[in-house]
């Protein structure tokens, strides 16, 4: 295949840190490893100064609710967008907010192929809008499918994703594609005691971990009441992440008198999470609202024990390699019991981790933007 030059569009991207970034990452790096061009297109971060090449920039506004996240202001931006897109092959995006819509626009402008990546289901983001709850999820529902059918091909990363939006009356093409890590990074992680116990885990102490953005769409409230379920004094539950659930998160483990058994640990850099996990003795899994969970990759990576509330996309991911349960605190509490008690029982999670490795997971994204471009030629 000849080189490639790539456009990324995407309106989650750093300084923010989560499972969109990480997968854009680890796609883009698997593409430039593979000898092609990416630019990535994403909103400016007032007080942020990139620290990587190949990204553009372009003005932005806040958000009207209280988050990181920042819309493009494409107006008076088509030279300089333009000039950085010449040559371009392929767009991919990565939303359907306003710059995915940019990047559909300049995708038709250029006469070349639109690809999107499904990574959230909107739906279940509904609570962040002050409007009915009802009519949100609808509109939610009509962006996607809206979106979606402009595309040439939309990526899923499971198999329940692809159901999920045939579901929504989406008609398009649907590849799936899971999205990658550096499965190497995590599986390289370090046990650290040092670590553990800067995180409040006292020596012979059973360390159940917890990772992601807190907000309530990932339920983190059902893993505070099942750690007070568990009622296990030699067990310290320690959450790494940060957002703008956190107090209320705090406010729950008082009332559940698990406080002082519970760290709040704010976010880790991501090189410092694989240490995180090799520490810790189980991973508990509560959200429902994901479409694939990049945290459970990492964890089975890192080899370590997952107990996570049974979806079908959760179930795609962990193909066996995890304990899956009912999303009730009795049930997520007996499963957390059961792993503590297998003591760090870990066999053949790495290989199921493998499946999800970026450099591998890049071909195959190539073999899709492939049957594009030939359809086109």
């Amino acid at each position: 295949m000849n080189v490639l030059r790539i456009g990324l569009f995407t309106e989650c991207y750093r300084p923010i840190q989560n499972g969109i970034v990480a997968s854009i990452d680890a796609l883009a790096s698997a593409l430039r490893a593979l000898g092609h061009e990416v630019i990535c297109v994403t909103p400016r971060v007032p007080g942020y100064r990139e620290r990587a090449d190949g990204v553009l920039r372009v003005h932005s506004l806040p958000l009207p609710t209280r988050t990181k996240y920042r819309l493009t202001f494409p107006l008076f931006q088509n030279d300089r967008i333009l000039r950085a897109l010449k040559g371009t092959s392929i767009v991919h995006t990565h939303s359907p907010f306003v710059t995915g819509w940019m990047g559909a626009r300049y995708a038709k402008r250029m006469r070349v192929p639109l690809v999107f990546t499904y990574h959230t289901q909107l739906e279940e983001y509904a609570h962040y809008v002050p409007f009915e709850r009802g009519a949100t999820r609808k509109a939610a529902t009509r962006l996607t499918r809206a979106y979606a059918n402009g595309a040439d091909v939309v990526i899923v990363p499971t198999p329940a994703m692809e159901e999920r939006l045939r579901d929504l009356g989406v008609r398009t093409r649907i590849a799936v594609v899971p999205s990658g890590i550096d499965v190497a990074l995590f599986a390289g992680g370090r046990r650290s005691d040092d670590l553990r116990a800067r995180l409040g885990v006292a020596p012979g102490v059973k360390m159940v971990l917890s990772v992601g953005r807190l907000a309530r769409e990932k339920n983190i409230e059902l893993a505070l009441e099942a750690f007070a379920r568990l009622n296990d004094r030699a067990a310290q539950l320690v959450v790494i992440g940060d957002g703008p659930h956190r107090a209320a998160l705090e406010r729950v483990a008082a009332r559940l008198g698990v406080a002082e058994r519970t760290t709040f640990a704010r976010e880790f850099a991501r090189e410092a999470l694989p240490d995180a996990y090799k520490s810790a003795d189980a991973f508990v899994f509560t959200s429902a609202s994901e479409t694939q969970g990049l945290v459970l990759v990492e964890a089975l990576a890192a080899n370590l024990p997952v107990v996570a509330v049974d979806t079908p996309q959760t179930r795609d991911v962990l193909a066996g390699a995890g304990t899956l349960v009912a999303p009730e605190a009795g049930a997520l509490a007996a499963g957390l019991r059961r792993s503590l008690a297998a003591n760090g029982s870990r066999a053949g999670t790495l290989g199921v981790a493998e499946r999800y490795d970026g450099s591998a997971l890049g071909d195959r994204v190539l073999e899709v933007y492939a049957s594009l471009l030939g359809a086109v030629n």
